[in-house]
């Protein structure tokens, strides 16, 4: 296997992890205005993800990174062609940032209600822009001979990339509810396990839309197998809600995220970002990648680091691992 593929799959599996754990992250941002009943009980969501939001991000400036050095043709295509949606996302995820910090610094109903209101829109927009984007790097966009998207706004907001939208956002609030029924007590914990049967229910049939489709325009045999890993585990989650096993269904729930991921990519190689006016217009892993020799030194690089930040981010998870409740929260705050 030449460098180029090692990073694509490299690329693939940062993306992946990302969306794993940032997933949550929008959809319990989302679950704010659609589970909590009062400010206490937000203040409890946003307490689940507190000590872990920042890091996760970790994973997206890794993946952004990686891909502007291992394959800057196909970042520089990516992020001129589809400058107003990525902007979208980043502001989206800077007003969140600042509004997890900023939201207790004053007790003022309208001051606290404005950054709950920001958290909310702020994690469901970039839900569901990042399947809008994702769909569209596997569907195929307008790219020249000189590699040079020449399609407009519009051309992104056709039905298979408006639907992969609609699966990252249900799918990444399913697995926000399933996460806040695993981390948290009392009657929000089971409130968040009837809201999560209902927001899966309504991501099985989307997604299961949005992947048979893909599997028909672009599959193969390698993506067919990650297709029914992701459908069997989305069901396994549910059952596994039901049950009230929270941990076995979180855990399912990611599996269904890391193998529709690992779909999208199966189905792109060894495509990056396809031509739809012409195929020989594509970019692929070869005519998109770094010399050989950066990509040897990037190698280096990411089997030092990648450990660290997994060391890192394990013991983060496993210090707040406990589960924590309205009654856990400070008289005083608010």
């Amino acid at each position: 296997m030449e460098l180029h593929d090692i990073w694509f799959v490299l690329i693939a599996v940062l993306w992946t992890g990302y969306f794993f754990l940032e997933g949550f992250d929008f959809g319990v941002g989302v679950l704010t205005k659609l589970l909590a009943r009062d400010r206490p009980e937000k203040r409890v969501l946003i307490n689940t993800i507190g000590p872990v939001w920042d890091g996760n991000e970790v994973w997206l400036l890794s993946a952004g990174g990686a891909t502007f050095a291992a394959f800057p043709e196909w970042y520089a295509t990516l992020f001129s062609g589809f400058y107003l949606p990525l902007l979208a996302i980043l502001v989206c995820l800077i007003v969140r940032g600042v509004a997890f910090e900023y939201r207790a610094k004053r007790p003022e109903e309208n001051w606290q209600r404005n950054w709950e209101t920001a958290i909310f829109w702020c994690s469901l927009i970039p839900a569901f822009l990042w399947g809008v984007a994702f769909g569209n790097i596997v569907h195929g966009v307008k790219i020249d001979k000189n590699f040079e998207y020449v399609g407009g706004i519009g051309d992104l907001l056709h039905p298979y990339a408006l639907l992969g939208g609609l699966v990252t956002l249900t799918l990444f609030t399913f697995h926000g509810a399933v996460f806040t029924a695993l981390k948290t007590v009392g009657d929000i914990r089971e409130r968040a396990r009837g809201l999560a049967l209902k927001v899966g229910l309504v991501t099985a049939v989307v997604a299961l839309a949005f992947l048979l489709w893909t599997q028909a325009d672009t599959g193969n045999g390698r993506s067919l197998v990650a297709l029914v890993v992701a459908v069997a585990a989305l069901v396994a989650a549910l059952v596994a809600n039901q049950l009230g096993r929270e941990g076995w269904s979180f855990g399912l729930s990611g599996v269904t995220i890391v193998a529709a991921v690992a779909m999208l990519f199966l189905s792109l190689f060894p495509n990056v970002m396809p031509s739809t006016l012409d195929a020989s217009w594509s970019l692929t892993v070869t005519n998109a990648s770094s010399s050989p020799y950066t990509l040897k030194i990037m190698t280096w690089c990411a089997g030092i680091a990648t450990p660290l930040v997994l060391l890192y981010q394990g013991w983060t998870y496993w210090v707040f691992r406990k589960r924590i409740g309205t009654q856990h929260l400070a008289d005083a705050a608010h």
